[in-house]
């Protein structure tokens, strides 16, 4: 009997120090993640949530929010600059992500993600913006136009989530985002995950397209390996299709002008289940199918997207048509 309990003490000593060994690899490559790639932006309290906002340019105001497992700098990489010339650009980090806190560890809604960035836009004076997403953040875009539809000028949304889709999510993001997987599987991945699996990531993100050379180096993926952000991205998908359900039945009330550009082969969000549909779910909507393009249209065809973004601008008003 003291044989099997000294064993079970040594078990309990092992199993100890090797937590905190690999807490301990993880602090250090969250550190330098973050002494790398700090805020571009400003940092903003909204009832004690720090909220990460780039602000660039004049004009009128166009907001930007970006997609899972990524930041505002995603946006910066080849979009920001050209789109400054002609408007106020407002790129905000969204919860978990980035330099933006979390709101809670149950996993953000698009709801609740747009309430919280609609604040920080208030607090920067931001007045009858378009609203540009990007995939889980094209979500968050039609979240914000339903929560303020008189408000909201108009919509561009790049590959976005917007209608439920068959079948189940990568089983890794269940992981990730259960109490056991949050506490066990998650610090190793921040703790050992090697570079050439960030790459092979990325890769399989821009497919059939290349990674654009730079993109990995400025996008600061090691932000998004951090404990806290795999978590609240896992828990915010896994929480996605019920919100997007529901919101999918709302679509008829969006009387503004959307500008949805999709490509043919994103296999990450098709288009035929998500911008097909809300192509005529929404009164006033143009649906671009980009051929040949994956999902990263942003990237695959830059001039694509700022010209949606001057269309939205001049169907909502806001300058003369181009």
């Amino acid at each position: 009997m003291i044989a099997n309990l000294a064993f079970a003490l040594l078990t309990v000593a092992l199993l100890a120090g090797g937590v905190f060994l690999i807490d301990r690899r993880a602090d250090l490559r969250e550190a330098e993640a973050e002494a790398q790639f700090g805020p571009s932006g400003k940092l903003i309290d909204i009832d004690g949530t720090t909220v990460h906002a780039l602000v660039t340019g004049a004009g009128p105001d166009l907001v930007l929010i970006h997609g899972a497992s990524g930041n505002l700098r995603d946006f910066s990489f080849d979009l920001i600059e050209p789109l400054a010339q002609h408007y106020r650009v407002i790129a905000l980090d969204r919860p978990g992500l980035g330099w933006t806190d979390r709101l809670h560890d149950r996993g953000e809604t698009p709801g609740e993600q747009a309430r919280l960035l609609q604040k920080a836009a208030d607090r920067l004076g931001v007045t009858r913006p378009l609203v540009l997403g990007h995939s889980f953040g094209g979500a968050v875009a039609l979240a914000w136009a339903l929560e303020r539809p008189e408000e909201t000028a108009g919509l561009i949304l790049l590959g976005a989530v917007s209608n439920p889709w068959p079948g189940g999510l990568d089983t890794l993001y269940h992981v990730n985002s259960s109490r056991l997987g949050s506490a066990l599987v998650v610090p190793l991945i921040t703790a050992f995950a090697p570079l050439d699996r960030v790459h092979a990531a990325l890769e399989a993100i821009f497919k059939p397209q290349r990674v654009p050379v730079g993109y990995a180096r400025h996008i600061g993926a090691g932000l998004t390996m951090r404990r806290d952000s795999l978590r609240a991205n896992a828990r915010q998908i896994t929480r996605l299709r019920p919100q997007v359900v529901e919101m999918s039945e709302q679509y008829h009330r969006l009387e503004m002008p959307l500008e949805i550009l999709h490509g043919e082969a994103d296999t990450i969000v098709p288009l035929e289940i998500h911008s097909e549909p809300l192509s005529r779910q929404a009164p006033d909507a143009d649906l671009l199918r980009m051929p040949g393009v994956g999902h990263m249209p942003h990237h695959a065809d830059p001039h694509a997207v700022i010209q949606a973004v001057h269309r939205a601008a001049a169907r909502a008003g806001l300058r003369e048509g181009h």
